[in-house]
């Protein structure tokens, strides 16, 4: 195992996760004393609620934006690779465009639907207003274009800053709501805020690199990105696909509020948010494996050695992790959160096994993609999404909240083998020609 750090694309593999896991780590303990913080302020029913109006803003942001920071590193990535500059602009240029398209358009449509859908979700209406105004942090929301840019241009560092501006300040301002008795109103205004300074500080961060390199016209926003060959199709592609995938979470707490309700729906979130935890190291080295592979020769073998490293690496991490949260799960919830919310361990137990298929299966999405197989992990992810969406509500009426936990691992691991027969699909066209 030794002569695996020797490899060059290892070595940079692990060396801009390690950038991203100091955040991670920082932003994960930020997050959930800021769960603790307004779990206790609120109380079951009114933390529940506060869920679910993020939550729908986040699930309208994940089905309306483009995943455009997949354009700049597919086009931008390789156009600097190729010494062609113009390709990075240009697709940048894209992103930006994209970006500002849909974040208004999601917002809009958001803001309409809710007084009627709302309902459905479990939120009353004396908070639909409130949750409208909230939908207003949408266009700026998960800043696509910034991530892109800086993977590209290799400065996981600075996105590392990022990582953990926001949540250190949304744990801080929910402290000091917890220490005054704040009501309902401030948490969702503290929500809202660092949402929004988040993102315009990553902008700013990309902002101010692009200008140090003489750049800053990328930023210049277009929908005609014509010399990139087949961008529109693959941004539409990539889209679908990332936005299931960005979807699952918000959307599976919206499901659950609207079938069990508000608390139901918050007891959901504290174990999704202790399952995630395990699943962060992964989520490092995915974000950073996918503009890896893109600079490497797909004919070879070293891409699919690193594809196999990697995964053995992600197994070994998140079997480690998964355990710990699982052993140390019930007793935390009730140390953090109090006594009232330890309904949620039972669905961490089966929640975890989600984030551990999720870490196994990692790079399978960005080698199909490399490989130009562009509509793959599209037609894994409905799948997955159609198993999921067809299950959740009976199995939540017959076993309640463990019932909806396993209707997502069911539709993760229906997902996962679809990836992995169509890697090994194209792996073996591959070694036949």
């Amino acid at each position: 195992m030794r002569h695996w750090f020797k490899d060059q694309h290892m070595r940079s593999l692990l060396k801009n996760s390690s950038y991203l896991g100091a955040s991670r780590v920082v932003a994960a303990i930020a997050a959930v004393a800021t769960l603790a913080f307004t779990g206790r302020g609120l109380g079951v029913t009114l933390f529940g609620l506060l869920i679910l109006i993020h939550s729908y803003a986040q699930a309208a942001s994940s089905l309306s934006k483009f995943q455009s920071w997949q354009v700049i590193v597919r086009y931008g990535g390789q156009g600097l690779a190729a010494g062609r500059p113009e390709d990075f602009k240009l697709a940048t240029g894209f992103a930006v465009g994209l970006d500002i398209v849909s974040g208004i358009v999601g917002m809009l449509v958001a803001i309409a639907i809710l007084p009627l859908v709302g309902s459905w979700f479990g939120i009353p209406n004396e908070y639909i207003v409130a949750a409208m105004l909230y939908c207003t942090v949408i266009p700026t929301m998960q800043a696509m274009t910034p991530g892109g840019v800086l993977r590209t241009l290799d400065r996981f560092d600075l996105l590392s800053w990022h990582g953990v501006t926001y949540p250190i300040a949304r744990m801080i301002l929910a402290g000091i709501a917890f220490a005054m008795d704040a009501p309902f109103v401030a948490y969702l205004a503290i929500w809202y805020v660092t949402d929004l300074g988040g993102d315009l500080f990553l902008w700013w961060l990309t902002h101010r690199e692009l200008k140090r390199r003489d750049m800053v016209d990328a930023l210049r926003p277009t929908l005609r990105p014509h010399p990139l060959k087949g961008a529109w199709r693959f941004a539409v592609q990539v889209n679908l696909t990332s936005s299931l995938t960005a979807a699952w979470g918000p959307i599976a707490r919206l499901l659950v509020g609207g079938i069990l309700g508000p608390a139901a729906a918050g007891f959901y979130n504290i174990a999704s948010t202790l399952a995630d935890a395990a699943q962060k190291p992964t989520d490092l080295l995915s974000r950073a494996f996918y503009p890896e592979v893109m600079r490497m020769d797909v004919k070879t073998k070293r891409p699919w050695k690193l594809m196999l490293r990697g995964a053995a690496l992600a197994a070994m991490f998140g079997s480690v992790a998964v355990l710990l949260v699982v052993l140390a799960g019930e007793p935390l919830i009730r140390l953090i959160f109090g006594a009232q919310f330890e309904p949620a361990y039972p669905v961490l137990v089966v929640l975890v096994f989600a984030p551990l298929l999720a870490m196994i299966s990692f790079p399978l999405p960005p080698m199909l993609y490399a490989l130009h197989r562009d509509q793959e992990p599209l037609t894994a992810r409905i799948i997955g999404t159609i198993i999921y969406f067809a299950i959740i509500a009976p199995l939540a009426w017959e076993f309640g909240l463990i019932g909806a936990a396993a209707a997502f691992v069911i539709g993760m691991a229906a997902m996962v083998l679809v990836l992995a027969l169509q890697v090994w699909r194209e792996y073996r066209r591959m070694r036949s020609a």
